[in-house]
């Protein structure tokens, strides 16, 4: 007999519909899977074995062959449990098959017959959604997909729950909606920029980059506060959107980093891998190919502490995300993308003691040491960070005075008016800001004056800056000229904009 049961499978951050073909003919007792299943879709015939058992409901002896359509995909996961325990099921007479037809069911099996949360909840949901159908899972997973408006979720504790409901015999409740306006949208203040003494043209840097979405390296002695600058860049950044929410959760879901209590990441993600991290920690991949740190910070800020000790080659698989917003892995059966638009902010000594250029303790590095350390930074990622800014030591009375400048929340309310005028500017394109406008879109909305164009070339002529620098230099004076409510750019602007790439010429040394 055979039975059919509608699930689903993830391909990369979203999923797609999987139809569980379950067929029971005469033969010799075996259980067969086929459709590309990888060792947890395997195993999970001893998981099913167990559960049917120990719920009550007899495990057919005859030959069992399992199809997982599309065929030619790979699949992988857990979540193929509960759907082919329930297609056994309906192969023998136990589950009406036709009750099957509105229902994509998806979940984990444990082997007394208890459901259990699941990855990938999330975009399971949106599938379930396009297919207009209504989602069976676990209990566990039910706030998750109910962020998901316009399909009905079935939580269930049990595979009997499931069972004697898609029988006719049992209730299901469906989980309410998630009423999202209820969730704490504001980003999280317990770090603010007025416990950073002194640093207050660094502090200018970030929030233009803050309002631009600028990449930004700070460079600077040991204890200078680079590391605190960095941690406190989120709390001036303005809420996610729900859209910016749901992409950015349903990575975290994908990877079970999504807290069981929490329906979505409703905070922007800091991530601050260690510079001994791999390239497939970093960028994403491996064996299975899962996101890097780079799809975590999506919407976000990825922080590389001591940026020259991480790997060259490790370092330049940056490139993609930085300049596209995404990565793709490809792989020799498949080729995935996941989402990369994040903020980078990176920090690094000036040398590999810390101290050259310090004006009160002297520096040990040779010439050449320092040449080789800066030389761990090629000049095309160092092209690709908008903002380059010294961080020098605090003196004294700085870190005396009781006064830290202005906090976040009034950072913030800036960042946000700036940020209203790009949404504006780019309603009818699909970015959200400065930092990502095409060569096109600066030449539109960048022009200079006679004199800034005369400011800029000479500067381009004295420092040697590249093209891709010099579109840099637009887009952060145009940041500059949203935060002073300027509709034109201006050759003060321009000559700021201009200081943040002085680096450029220094670690071309």
């Amino acid at each position: 007999m055979l039975a059919r049961v509608k699930s689903g499978a993830l391909r990369g951050v979203d999923a797609y519909l999987v139809e569980v073909e379950v067929d029971l003919s005469p033969g010799q007792s075996k259980f067969i899977t086929v459709g590309l299943p990888e060792v947890a879709v395997r195993e999970s015939q001893d998981r099913v074995r167990a559960a049917l058992r120990n719920s009550g409901y007899q495990f057919p002896r005859r030959r069992i062959t399992i199809n997982l359509a599309p065929a030619d995909v790979r699949k992988e996961g857990t979540g193929f449990d509960l759907p082919v325990a329930v297609g056994l099921l309906a192969a023998q007479g136990v589950v009406p098959p036709e009750s099957l037809d509105n229902y994509l069911i998806f979940g984990e099996l444990s082997l007394d017959g208890r459901l259990k949360p699941t990855r990938g909840v999330l975009s399971m949901a949106l599938a379930t959604r396009e297919a207009q159908a209504a989602l069976i899972l676990p209990q566990e997973n039910a706030r998750e997909a109910g962020v998901v408006q316009g399909i009905e979720v079935y939580p269930a504790q049990t595979l009997a729950q499931v069972v004697e409901f898609l029988a006719g015999r049992e209730v299901l409740a469906p989980a309410a909606p998630l009423q999202v306006e209820t969730l704490a949208w504001d980003p999280a203040v317990d770090l603010d920029f007025r416990e950073v003494k002194g640093q207050e043209p660094v502090k200018r840097a970030l929030l233009i980059a803050a309002a631009g979405g600028h990449n930004v390296l700070m460079v600077g002695p040991p204890g200078a506060g680079k590391t605190m600058l960095a941690r406190r860049l989120p709390s001036i950044l303005p809420p996610l959107s729900f859209e910016e929410a749901l992409e950015t959760s349903k990575v975290y879901s994908i990877m079970g980093l999504l807290p069981r209590d929490q329906a979505l990441v409703t905070t922007r993600p800091f991530r601050s891998p260690h510079h001994t991290i791999s390239d497939a920690g970093l960028i994403g991949g491996g064996t299975t190919p899962r996101p890097g740190e780079v799809s975590l910070a999506h919407y976000g800020v990825l922080f590389l502490d001591e940026l020259p000790e991480f790997k060259r080659s490790t370092l330049e698989v940056l490139r993609q995300p930085l300049e596209e917003g995404r990565v793709t892995i490809s792989r020799a059966a498949t080729s995935l993308t996941y989402p990369a638009r994040f903020m980078l902010v990176a920090a690094m000594n000036p040398c590999p003691c810390g101290f050259y250029g310090d004006p009160k303790r002297n520096c040990a590095c040779t010439p050449n040491q320092i040449k080789n350390y800066r030389g761990r930074i090629s000049g095309p990622l160092l092209d690709r960070i908008d903002i380059q800014i010294q961080v020098p030591a605090v003196r004294f009375q700085e870190l005396a005075a009781t006064e830290g400048g202005e906090g976040s929340l009034q950072l913030r309310a800036r960042v946000e008016r700036a940020k209203e005028v790009q949404a504006r500017r780019f309603a009818k394109s699909r970015i959200y800001a400065n930092a990502h406008m095409t060569s096109r879109l600066v030449k539109q909305h960048c022009p200079l004056g006679p004199e800034s164009q005369k400011l800029l070339e000479a500067a381009m002529e004295r420092l040697g800056l590249s093209a891709r620098a010099y579109h840099r230099i637009l887009k952060i004076a145009r940041t500059i000229a949203d935060l002073e409510g300027a509709a034109q750019i201006t050759p003060a602007m321009v000559a700021e904009a201009i200081q943040y790439r002085t680096l450029d010429r220094a670690f071309s040394r």
